[in-house]
């Protein structure tokens, strides 16, 4: 695996996490650079993710720093999210399994699942954008349960609950936060 993505790079990588390539999830976390990959994607997402948020803030005509703010705040949602559902992810693990990887090794799996939200920006598509996020979290949610069932070298089932479980409880807090800022933008 590793001359693999040693030679062929991001291209590699990003086919291989958005086709759920299990063997690849499993071994991601051996290889420094693609451990790199994985917190660039997580980084582009939550860009991504902020300036579609954004795109939908200049309908309440903004200034520009509340412009900002939003597309800021937005983003650091998704960061925050990242961090704090595979904290927890790795942290039931913890308790239910007698060994555990370490949290930094299951950062890289997770961070793959992200992959499918570089298209983020494309929910502001006028009719379309409600089917294109459901089609991204359902293929993040995938992606969310290859990577736990690597990362943590658990069962389908298991995964499925940890990451269906987390991944809901992020998306609702994302959710929070972008309505929040709309909120608050309007007002």
């Amino acid at each position: 695996m590793g001359q693999r993505y040693s030679s062929r790079g991001l291209r590699q990588v990003l086919a291989d996490a958005l086709t759920l390539n299990q063997d690849f999830y499993e071994h991601s976390h051996r290889y420094p650079k693609v451990a790199r990959f994985a917190r660039g994607i997580v980084g582009l997402a939550a860009f991504s993710h902020g300036l579609g948020s954004g795109l939908i803030l200049l309908l309440y005509r903004p200034s520009l720093p509340q412009l900002l703010a939003g597309v800021l705040v937005n983003s650091l949602a998704v960061l925050a999210g990242y961090y704090l559902w595979t904290y927890a992810l790795w942290k039931l693990n913890t308790l239910m399994a007698t060994s555990t990887p370490p949290y930094r090794e299951l950062l890289i799996p997770v961070g793959f699942a992200y992959t499918p939200q570089l298209l983020n920006l494309l929910t502001v598509i006028p009719l379309l954008g409600r089917p294109i996020t459901l089609a991204l979290a359902g293929w993040t949610l995938l992606g969310a349960i290859a990577a736990v069932r690597a990362g943590l070298n658990i069962g389908l089932i298991k995964a499925a609950l940890l990451a269906g479980t987390g991944f809901t409880l992020v998306q609702v807090g994302i959710g929070l936060v972008q309505a929040g800022v709309q909120n608050w933008v309007a007002s």
